[in-house]
């Protein structure tokens, strides 16, 4: 997958804008912000642990063998795992004997041995790390049930750059089961890792590191492998890379309405205050911003009173496009700062909901040696469902399909004359003769082709597996890296219709210099130009494409994203 720069425009209404201050990020299983996430995952952060998230991890882990010493089944550790939920691990009338123990460590190393079963190409290694942050957080909420130590690795692995070696694809959405027990592998010593890009045995990393390889015991396999952190972090990511194409739109669409010689109408508060869907008002605000002092505010004799609809119709697209990221931000936050463990182990739960016998199976209770009593209950759950985050991703990238397609509408009717009334496919004067941009419309059509595959939903996409037990699937990881490959591909449509919008505003410029554009865009026009010359002849286009797609992703130039979530 290929790394790009993440950056934000400075003036949106959407994101705000926070500073990067600490040189740590101390988690607590409920505070994780997809920009420290981030920080992180790349290596400009270290992971603190807050004390009073590993307590709740070690009261769990105790709850959770109290219960195995007690003979309650428990998911996991005391029966088997999927269809072998019905065989029983352990002597069912409990005590934690020594061939008890042996018997659980057995089972966990051959949990994460039968579980790596993931298909290549390697992850990148910043997405493995994002994966690790995110399973650290949501373990640190206390109810995973897991031996501290795996957190603390977790914690090691991160902030001494030993990174798993975890394929990318093999899951369907219901925790990412056959990847993440790559990690766990490294864990106990086996597998494979890289340090600093090396790849090399976990077993020598862990021991030049000074690491101790985990013995384990209980949950702790199934708390490792049973996860959704991977197809979560592809979710991450792929909100950061669409972050940045949803605060550029306005002022790239704003430069080309500049380009068209468009109508500022559509946008209007009274315009809009008709129809008041949420959120139009301060999205339609955004376009105008970037819009202040243009010349387009000044009446002008013959320009259109409407304008081609991919014109008229994007703040109506915007507005969606920002909803609908808003949603996935909230859904991903949910998803980074809470458990998704089946089966949830719950410190102090509320015993008198246990109303009847069913439901009192689940709580256990013990004085411990300082003479305090640690109780609580291990439910069965549906929680490693990610179905709401699945189902969000799907409809962020509809919209962003829809943004896409505006745009490559609107960069065909900049070439058309008709509309412009400047030269055909925007030629210069010195360049009558020659092609201009008649052939370049051909890739970013070619994109908006990709794009409307890739839009399509996969949630359904599955059938039904171990045994017919597990018989739902959300493919979050596949809809995840869709998403990633359309903000991707957007990247390039929009740097194509910055090519066509910055060429019309300098014919527009020869025959007016005194034309005035938006202060923000004229910020990009000037920004733009530093990259991507005037075409006064016909010329090979590739590396000026190329460069329109890197400042779209780092507008404003040199900014590194430092936003926090999405504003409701």
């Amino acid at each position: 997958m290929k790394k790009t720069v993440i950056a934000t425009f400075c003036v949106s209404l959407f994101f705000p804008l926070f500073a990067y201050s600490a040189t740590s990020v101390t988690l607590d299983g409920h505070s994780l912000t997809l920009d420290d996430a981030w920080a992180i995952a790349q290596g400009e952060k270290q992971v603190d642990i807050a004390s009073t998230a590993m307590d709740r991890v070690d009261k769990a882990n105790k709850l959770l063998m109290i219960a195995a010493g007690k003979g309650v089944p428990v998911y996991g550790l005391t029966v088997g795992v999927g269809l072998n939920k019905d065989k029983s691990l352990f002597d069912a009338h409990g005590k934690l004997t020594p061939e008890v123990i042996q018997a659980s460590r057995e089972f966990n190393i051959n949990a994460l041995h039968a579980h790596a079963a993931g298909v290549g190409p390697d992850m990148p290694d910043e997405l493995v790390r994002l994966a690790m942050v995110i399973r650290l957080n949501t373990m640190l909420t206390g109810n995973t049930g897991a031996q501290p130590q795996v957190a603390k690795l977790y914690q090691q692995f991160l902030n001494k750059h030993i990174t798993p070696v975890v394929p990318s694809r093999g899951s369907v959405g219901e925790a990412d089961i056959t990847l993440a027990s790559h990690i766990g592998d490294v864990m106990i010593g086996e597998w494979r890792v890289r340090v600093k890009g090396i790849e090399m045995d976990s077993a020598k990393a862990l021991k030049q590191a000074g690491i101790e390889k985990l013995e384990p015991l209980g949950k702790d396999a199934l708390s490792i492998l049973s996860s959704n952190a991977i197809s979560t972090a592809y979710s991450a990511q792929a909100l950061l890379e669409s972050r940045q194409i949803i605060n550029v739109t306005p002022v790239v669409y704003g430069l080309s309405l500049e380009a068209l010689n468009g109508n500022v109408a559509p946008f209007l508060y009274q315009s809009l205050s008709v129809r008041p869907f949420p959120g139009i008002q301060d999205t339609a605000g955004s376009i105008r911003n970037v819009l202040t002092g243009s010349y387009l505010w000044q009446h002008q004799d013959g320009r259109p009173l409407q304008d081609p609809l991919s014109f008229r119709t994007t703040v109506f697209v915007l507005n969606e496009a920002r909803r609908e990221w808003n949603e996935a931000w909230q859904m991903l936050e949910i998803q980074m700062n809470s458990s998704d463990d089946n089966p949830a182990v719950i410190v102090n739960a509320d015993r008198s909901l246990a109303e009847n016998s069913q439901v009192e199976q689940y709580f256990v209770s013990e004085k411990e040696a300082n003479g305090e009593t640690l109780s609580g209950a291990i439910f069965p759950t549906s929680n490693f469902e990610p179905l709401p985050l699945a189902l969000a991703i799907q409809n962020l990238s509809l919209a962003m399909g829809h943004l896409a397609h505006n745009s490559v509408q609107r960069t065909l009717h900049l070439s058309d004359e008709h509309f412009t009334g400047l030269s055909r496919f925007l030629a210069s004067d010195t360049n009558q003769q020659g092609h201009a941009f008649g052939a370049i419309q051909k890739p970013q059509v070619a994109l908006l082709a990709d794009i409307r595959d890739l839009v399509n939903p996969v949630s359904l996409d599955g059938q039904p597996m171990a045994g017919t037990i597990e018989d739902t699937y959300t493919n979050n990881l596949r809809a995840s890296k869709r998403l990633n490959q359309i903000a991707d591909d957007m990247r390039s449509i929009y740097g194509l219709e910055l090519l066509h919008a910055s060429q019309a505003i300098d014919l527009r410029k020869q025959k007016n210099p005194d034309l005035k554009l938006g202060e923000m865009t004229g910020k990009l026009f000037a920004a733009y130009r530093e990259k991507v010359p005037f075409v006064s002849q016909d010329r090979i286009f590739s590396d000026n494409i190329a460069d329109s797609s890197a400042l779209v992703a780092s507008f404003p130039a040199g900014t590194l994203v430092n936003t926090q979530a999405g504003s409701k």
